[in-house]
């Protein structure tokens, strides 16, 4: 016969098991302790877990990290004013309606959240890869631990998702490339700067400090010694900048999930589907996916938790489809651009609904205006 795997002393019992200690595998955890529930994180990797992305929170973002009781300030990192869309011939730039984002790099951020857990009561298992999740408990190599709920916060190629048989379709895939350079920020705003077959995401971090991201939706083209050339504005700025990380790659892609739970497993962040890094909204949304997945474990109804993030998905999804529209016709683009420049009230007005304030008819009225704009141009 064989031999049934022991049960880990780690704890005879937890009411939910995390998956994943990415920052929406943390946030589902705080989440969830902040509603009394006796939480447990496993993850393959340790402290601080790093990822390539842009590095910038809007304001909304610091707002669902203040919800879990995270305090972020502008000294932790470096603010900004908003957004900037940028090319060769043309560029415009709009204020958050809410205040300042804030740039910082990716491990400051997981640190924080770790800190949090921590103070919360959360366990965490460091190096502890999930290697199989049962119906009522996970599989670690070193034995089982029983769980009454099993939220999988474990990326894109999720295995959680697969072991528990959620199906997943993959929209659009893209390549992306950061590194970092010792630098002054030339800029109060987040930079996009686009070229013919890539974008540049420019983020200050620290006061003599700049993240960029180079994305495409081919490998080639996310190579920073070829793309650089096609951003002679960043190139230039960068001159004779060190280099102050080794460069990092990734792959970033579009999922829809026709469900995100199943039984009494819950997805959250990448695993549960995500949009496009262009959004900018990828931490913001696993945060929030957290605080509703916590409210809908306390009611003991995850169909519930799928129906709010089918909402909290619906703006950030929109948006994300035209920016990636704009990307494949850059003759429209540009003329998007020059309006918006001639106009920047209309695109300081596009800014705030992106970023959640303004209703379905402002959304249409400022679409409305665009489109004028657009024929008039």
């Amino acid at each position: 016969m064989p031999r049934r795997r022991p049960v880990l002393n780690l704890q005879s019992m937890t009411d939910v098991f995390v998956v994943g200690g990415g920052p929406s595998g943390l946030a589902a955890a705080i989440a969830a302790r902040q509603k009394g529930f006796a939480v447990t994180v496993a993850d393959g990797a340790a402290p601080p877990i790093e990822k390539p992305c842009g590095e910038g929170m809007m304001p909304e973002t610091i707002t669902a990290l203040h919800d879990l009781g995270i305090t972020i300030r502008p000294s932790d990192g470096v603010s900004f004013r908003g957004i900037c869309f940028a090319q060769r011939d043309a560029r415009v730039a709009g204020d958050f309606p809410s205040g300042a984002g804030v740039g910082m790099r990716r491990t400051a951020l997981h640190e924080r959240l770790v800190v949090r857990a921590e103070d919360c009561g959360v366990k965490l298992l460091w190096r502890r890869p999930v290697v199989a999740i049962g119906a009522g408990h996970v599989e670690l190599a070193s034995g089982r631990i029983p769980a009454r709920w099993i939220i999988g916060a474990d990326g894109q190629g999720s295995r959680v998702r697969r072991w528990s048989g959620i199906a997943t379709k993959q929209i659009r895939r893209r390549y992306a490339a950061r590194r970092h350079y010792r630098v002054q920020p030339w800029s109060s705003y987040v930079e996009i700067h686009w070229s013919t077959h890539a974008q540049a995401y420019v983020t200050p971090v620290a006061p003599d400090e700049v993240c960029i991201v180079i994305i495409s939706g081919r490998a080639r083209h996310a190579s920073f010694d070829q793309s650089l050339n096609e951003f002679p504005a960043i190139r230039e700025k960068i001159a004779f900048a060190k280099t102050t990380s080794r460069e990092r790659g990734a792959v970033t892609s579009m999922h829809t999930l026709r469900n995100v739970q199943r039984g009494n497993v819950a997805l959250v962040g990448d695993a549960s589907g995500g949009v496009d890094a262009i959004t900018g909204e990828g931490i913001r949304l696993g945060l929030r996916q957290a605080s509703v997945l916590a409210d809908s474990l306390v009611a003991g109804n995850l169909r519930q938790y799928e129906r709010e993030h089918r909402a909290l998905a619906e703006r950030p999804s929109r948006m994300a489809h035209l920016m990636l529209w704009l990307d494949r016709n850059p003759r429209l683009r540009t003329r998007v651009i020059r309006v918006l420049q001639g106009k920047p009230e209309l695109f300081a007005r596009t800014l705030a609904l992106h970023v959640g304030y303004g209703s379905a008819r402002d959304i249409l009225l400022t679409g409305v205006r665009l489109g004028w704009r657009l024929l008039a141009a």
